[in-house]
């Protein structure tokens, strides 16, 4: 474990400009360039906002405010693809980048670091739009608003633990892959995201419980909807969820590391 983070360390700057390269070769091409990055979720706000909080007037629980729908919404779409971009990007970026593993010499566990990286900045840099409506709304939670921020790093471990150890095992045996791109969509709608948790059936509601991104999710919009702090007691297992899979990661890491390239 040292070792992978002192070869971290020593290659940051390789690992910092990658993740630059990335952003700007995403849009380079565009004649708006990274104006769409602010576009797309601009655009996603005001839909759910005209749709939900005016065409079907939707309400919350408890929740006086016109946009408290909305903001329901927002908060899980955002911050459910953060999660679903680590994960289906690191799932195939050892493939990806068979080409560099054999012609450069670089620690390669430094891939998968710099999609965290990347999708980290992609989200924040959406997510501070979203502040800024919440803020000009009247809807910014207030001292709670600092609750995102472990839940954030609790999300970022489990999505590049679980993005890791997906990642590995796709290399030797690519129905992996295939397979966890169609779990992401089931597990999108088994996440209450754009349906609000008191409708669930009682009878059903332990079993979504079992969802680590739901207890996330259900934390982000305590927060944000309701201006509360998380149930942390809900938050703590999947910390260690993800310290364990970032665990079996590495571990699948260094063990193969070394065949992975006569593999790819």
């Amino acid at each position: 474990m040292s070792a992978l983070l002192g070869a971290l360390i020593r290659y940051r700057g390789f690992i910092f400009s990658s993740v630059k390269r990335e952003f700007q070769m995403r849009y380079r091409t565009s004649m708006l360039g990274a104006l769409w990055l602010v576009l797309q979720p601009l655009a996603m706000i005001l839909v759910y906002t005209v749709i939900f909080a005016e065409v079907m007037k939707s309400r919350m629980p408890g929740v006086n405010s016109t946009f408290g729908f909305s903001i329901y919404l927002c908060a899980g779409v955002l911050t459910w693809g953060l999660f679903s971009e680590i994960v289906s990007r690191a799932q195939n970026v050892f493939i990806e980048n068979a080409n560099v593993l054999k012609k450069l010499s670089f620690p390669r566990i430094a891939l998968p670091v710099i999609v965290g990286l990347s999708a980290l900045m992609n989200f924040l840099i959406i997510f501070s739009l979203f502040t800024i409506f919440l803020v000009v709304s009247g809807n910014f939670p207030g001292v709670t608003f600092l609750g995102l921020v472990p839940l954030l790093l609790v999300q970022i471990v489990f999505s590049v633990g679980l993005g890791i150890t997906v990642g590995v095992l796709n290399v030797f045996f690519r129905d992996v892959g295939q397979f966890m791109s169609i779990l992401l969509q089931f597990w999108f709608w088994f996440t209450p995201i754009v349906y609000p948790w008191h409708v669930l059936p009682e009878s059903i509601k332990p079993y979504i419980k079992f969802n680590p991104m739901a207890d996330l999710i259900l934390g982000y919009q305590a927060i944000l909807v309701n201006g509360q702090w998380p149930d942390w007691t809900l938050v703590w297992p999947v910390l260690i969820l993800g310290l364990l899979l970032c665990v079996l990661g590495l571990y699948l890491f260094r063990r193969h590391a070394a065949d992975m390239v006569d593999e790819l």
